[in-house]
């Protein structure tokens, strides 16, 4: 099963206490009610289908939906410690006597189940909380926590594996996080899989001076207190928090969109117009694929050496551009907009399917360049089928992903080479016309292969699985 788009449905059957089931052993949601006192239908939107991943087996609990993620977190850059109580509002898929979440290298204080203080122990990337709960019967977990978060290392050969995965601060106090494909786990308990999307609310303290930009919409600042929501689901492994001394850059986007870049004066000036063609970016984006499916946008730069697609605020590191030629940077923000449409606002199910997110912002990505540096489509094919053939060969076809080998280049470039075939078959409105629909119909769902392909059979008329499948599995680059 898949997470269900239609938010009205699932209010009626999780108002206090879940799905509604043919087990008459269960409780009725009246009698739910009288004992939780707590309506969860204001999360139904985060309601989920969770799922074991294949690659990854360790990370997430499908027995376990989290609806909401409350966070209330302080940063002390003096002392490096990061202050935290994470409220979860969570639905038991099965009945279990335990809670088991990610969680590592932070140290937990105290523990609450439903108000009732409970035993929990932190150890080997996981919280476990002594707790009986029970299928569609939500509760609420509260933890609260401190510690100097660590980064975690990455399963990959990519370059910037190389610093690691998760949150992290520098020696003044700096603090940022990149987190895929997990990484949420060093700064707050989570079930930290694609499957399990939730909404958030985050409240960050930092001292004057300093400011905090995370994902979601932002809120507004109390005294010293920034906080941001999400009230479309997302993924943990785009959410994300940085902590500097930032200016905030705002402007107004198309339909009125709010955009909010977090730059600091002097390290982050020579970013500062490209960041503000962000309206025009989107515009690009949208002529292709759709409205914009958030209501706000922006990006944070960081410390890094790579660039993220996080909801709503695009994490990008000035590692990655201080020597390069600024257009390098542009054509990254169009790629990692593009991720808000694929990725974001559809989600794959496991991690077995990250070419649907990467094979689709590249190829947007590869499609903005043609008009950046003016090469033509031949210079395109070629690129792309010389590079797919070597990638092929050195770490195998884009949809049979191994373990230690993640996010490399051939799940962004393989996709993207098959995306042009696609567009090629199909002329270019057909194939916009296409990729919008999927995002429109699909949105704030998890998708996978089979779906993906049902839908452009579907939506065309034609019976594409054969290209599909052999440019995801083929050992060579099909003909």
């Amino acid at each position: 099963m898949r997470r269900t788009s239609t938010v009205a449905a699932l209010t009626a059957t999780l108002l206090i206490s879940g799905c509604t089931t043919a087990d008459t052993d269960r409780p009725t949601p009246a009698e739910s009610a009288a004992e939780s006192k707590i309506d969860y239908s204001p999360w139904a939107a985060g309601r989920s289908t969770p799922v074991t991943d294949e690659l990854y087996p360790e990370k997430g609990n499908p027995g376990l939906d989290v609806l909401h993620y409350g966070l209330q977190l302080d940063w002390k850059p003096d002392t490096r410690v990061l202050t935290g109580t994470a409220t979860l509002r969570i639905r038991p898929v099965a009945d279990a006597s335990e809670i088991k979440l990610d969680f590592t290298g932070l140290t937990v204080d105290k523990v609450t189940v439903d108000e009732k203080e409970a035993t929990a122990t932190a150890k080997d990337e996981k919280l476990v909380v002594a707790a009986a709960i029970t299928a569609d019967r939500p509760v609420t977990l509260t933890v609260a926590y401190h510690g100097t978060p660590k980064q975690v290392e990455m399963p990959s050969h990519r370059g910037d594996a190389s610093e690691g995965i998760g949150m992290r601060s520098s020696k003044d106090g700096v603090l940022w996080t990149m987190q895929e494909p997990w990484g949420a786990l060093t700064w707050y308990p989570v079930n930290e899989h694609p499957s399990d999307e939730a909404l958030y609310d985050l409240a960050v303290t930092v001292p004057q001076g300093w400011a905090a930009a995370a994902s979601g919409t932002p809120g507004p600042v109390e005294g010293n207190t920034y906080n941001y929501r999400s009230a479309d689901p997302v993924a943990a492994y785009v959410t994300t928090l940085a902590v500097d001394k930032y200016k905030r850059i705002e402007q107004t986007g198309p339909h009125g969109l709010k955009i909010t870049n977090f730059v600091v004066p002097k390290s982050d000036d020579r970013y500062l117009s490209t960041l503000k063609k962000t309206p025009r970016l989107i515009e690009w984006l949208e002529e292709r694929f759709g409205p914009y499916p958030y209501p706000s946008a922006g990006a944070l730069m960081n410390g890094s050496i790579s660039a993220m697609e996080t909801q709503q605020m695009l994490s990008m590191g000035r590692g990655a551009f201080k020597d390069g030629d600024l257009r390098e940077f542009e054509a990254v923000l169009v790629h990692e907009y593009a991720h808000q449409w694929f990725g974001n606002a559809v989600t794959p199910e496991t991690w077995t399917d990250l070419w649907l997110n990467e094979g689709f912002a590249t190829y947007a990505q590869n499609l903005y360049e043609q008009e950046l540096y003016g090469f033509d489509d031949a210079y395109l094919e070629k690129y792309l089928r010389e590079t797919d053939a070597k990638l092929r060969k050195r770490v195998g076809p884009p949809g049979k992903p191994t373990a230690g080998t993640f996010a490399e280049s051939n799940v962004y470039i393989c996709p993207a080479a098959m995306l042009k075939e696609l567009n090629d078959a199909l002329g270019d409105k057909k194939f916009f016309a296409l990729a919008a629909a999927w995002v429109e119909k699909n949105r704030n769902t998890n998708q996978d292969r089979a779906s993906f392909t049902a839908f452009v059979n579907e939506e065309t008329g034609r019976d594409f699985t054969k290209l599909i499948d052999s440019w995801l599995d083929s050992p060579t680059t099909p003909a």
